[in-house]
């Protein structure tokens, strides 16, 4: 039998809980929060998810290693577009998520309730 480390399925979804910023352990050391993984009824993997702070700081470093500067040196547009993809990844809805982004992006946080009362009023006017 193959270890569950080099098992199709953990390569499978490994980079996915790689880019959620998740840890993958033996199902055996799984706790009640950890999700446990089963492949043909055997519990292959357990996977622990980040907290949602965490989250927010590894989208924040995808983003910006997406745009290739740190995120404070894009233009207003590109602040703009990281904003609304923040937005619909929920990064506001984490505790003091506008003032973590405000720092990333390098304006106060003012700007960025603007950014996204702007795209709010876009998302309006289209329907």
């Amino acid at each position: 039998m193959t270890e569950p480390r080099d098992h199709p399925f953990v390569t499978a979804v490994k980079p996915l809980v790689d880019a959620m910023g998740g840890e993958l352990m033996d199902p055996a050391l799984a706790q009640p929060d950890d999700v446990v993984l089963t492949w043909e009824g055997q519990e292959l993997l357990a996977v622990r998810l980040p907290q949602l702070s965490d989250s927010l700081e590894r989208i924040l470093a995808a983003l910006e290693r997406r745009h290739g500067v740190p995120l404070s040196q894009l233009d207003r547009k590109s602040k703009q577009d990281v904003v609304r993809i923040l937005e619909a990844r929920g990064a506001f809805s984490v505790r003091h998520g506008v003032e973590t982004v405000a720092g990333a992006l390098g304006v106060s946080r003012f700007t960025v309730y603007n950014y996204l009362n702007r795209e709010n009023a876009n998302k309006d006017n289209q329907v």
